[in-house]
């Protein structure tokens, strides 16, 4: 098999190649990691290799698993591998080794995928692009000089540069959909409590957090989840079971919709008219195929569940930090912390039990609101993001905004952070790139971006549609 044939396939593609007999599991991962070495090198996807263990699951490649033998990676957080780190892109975290598998690495595994590496992300999966300190940025491979999105950036560039047909990632905030619109690739966040969390973590980010993969194409992600779904042990949600595989569903027609539509920013400011033109295009093609387009869009207090969900996600970076100090056994150094991380970790631990409850329950209020909205709409079309994939060090904290969170560091105070509001502002910029995608986090409800646009630049523009 050549390279060119290598890309042109799909994993369940590639998987029924391995069952012919036509190609060897072998023969993949040594494609996989001949491009890796070629192309990586410009988009710094791929942090770490796992080759052993590759070659290990090559090996005993069988055909039970649905994807037996197909090459995948794995996003540098939340999944932990036994006896290799997870580094959650952080200078503190890169030497802290899993003692075991997580629950959804077990079902991985059990697909048969040969995992053969760990991908790039922002220092905890903090943010909406992925320029870790730690591992250097991730480049976009549609256009190296921007980002690939985040925080599984590393997880879109590499399936976009053909490193395998499919990688892990996780979405707390957008984290499978933005790259899945930077990349040009199918990205689906499953419904909350879809897929497992366990056994260190019950719930991550408040239950915001659902993990799950960026694809090629819509069969391996319905295949993939559903041989990774369910609740695991002592899982905190109870989901109902679906009543046939995801995968017969990607062919199902879904009978006449009532799609809600909107160009409207929910969190953030302004929307490129690449994007816009994106959703009237798409909302030309439903209306082609049958179903009822209506432009509205669900009433939310932007500016109060903004600061809220920044709240929420500021104790949960400084609980993330509190327990790699207690692996470690020391305090975290300031060198270990990128200076956005640190100002979070200082905030978490100048909020009140109040001012933490009241955030939780403004994000469960503009829930509620949220769900009547789809009590009348079946689905909700937007732009994935407000714009066409940044530049490089475009989202980023401006220079001045790093000295003066380097500077807070410095003195340590976390009612300080509060007081001058600089985190705010840090917030708005990844909010008016992604002013719609945090708020289904927070709902649970299942969210995915689609590959259906192309600027005149080239660049990939993804639609998002919000189902119940």
């Amino acid at each position: 098999m050549t390279q060119d044939e290598y890309i042109s396939y799909d994993g369940s593609g590639l998987a029924q190649l391995i069952r012919a007999k036509e190609v060897k599991a072998s023969e993949l991962l040594d494609l996989a990691l001949e491009r890796v070495s070629v192309l990586n090198p410009e988009v710094n996807a791929v942090v770490r290799i796992m080759e052993e263990d590759a070659r290990t699951a090559a090996e005993e490649c069988h055909a039970a698993g649905v994807f037996s033998g197909v090459p995948f990676l794995a996003k540098d957080l939340g999944s932990h591998f036994a006896g290799h780190p997870t580094s959650a892109g952080s200078r503190l975290a890169a030497n802290i080794v899993a003692k075991q598998d997580t629950e959804l690495v077990r079902r991985l595994r059990a697909t048969g995928v040969s995992i053969f590496g760990k991908t790039n992300l922002p220092e905890f999966g903090l943010t909406p692009y992925t320029e870790p300190e730690l591992w250097g940025p991730c480049r976009n491979p549609w256009d190296l000089a921007r980002t690939p999105g985040g925080s599984s950036g590393g997880s879109g560039a590499a399936v976009a540069a053909g490193f395998a047909p499919m990688a892990g990632a996780g979405d707390g905030g957008g984290s499978i959909r933005i790259p899945g619109s930077c990349c040009g690739l199918f990205g689906l966040k499953p419904t909350r409590g879809r897929t497992p969390t366990g056994p260190f973590r019950g719930q991550v980010w408040r239950g915001a957090t659902v993990e799950h993969i960026l694809s090629r194409s819509v069969r391996d992600s319905a295949i993939m989840l559903d041989a990774t779904h369910g609740a695991d042990l002592g899982a905190p949600y109870e989901i109902t079971m679906p009543e046939h595989p995801f995968a017969e569903e990607v062919g199902r027609a879904p009978g006449q919709l009532r799609i809600a539509w909107t160009t409207k920013p929910t969190l953030g400011s302004e929307v490129h008219p690449d994007c816009i033109i994106a959703v009237e295009e798409a909302v030309e093609l439903l209306e082609d195929l049958g179903h009822e387009l209506i432009e509205a869009e669900p009433q939310i207090d932007g500016k109060g569940f903004a600061r809220a969900f920044m709240l929420m996600v500021a104790s949960e970076v400084g609980t993330d930090i509190h327990d790699a100090e207690t692996v470690l056994g020391r305090k975290a150094k300031r060198s270990e912390l990128e200076p956005a991380t640190q100002a979070l970790s200082l905030l978490s631990q100048s909020l009140s039990a109040r001012e933490f409850g009241s955030a939780l329950r403004l994000l469960e209020r503009e829930a509620r609101s949220v769900g009547a909205f789809f009590e009348t709409h079946d689905m909700l079309l937007t732009p994935t993001i407000a714009t066409p994939p940044a530049r490089i060090g475009e989202l980023a904290p401006t220079p001045t905004e790093q000295l003066h969170l380097r500077i807070l560091g410095l003195i340590g105070s976390g009612r300080l952070v509060k007081m001058i509001g600089l985190l705010d502002e840090v917030a708005r910029h990844a909010f008016d790139f992604t002013p719609w995608t945090p708020v289904f986090n927070v709902t649970g409800q299942p969210a995915m971006s689609v590959p259906l646009h192309w600027n005149q630049d080239g660049l990939p523009i993804g639609l998002h549609f919000v189902g119940h």
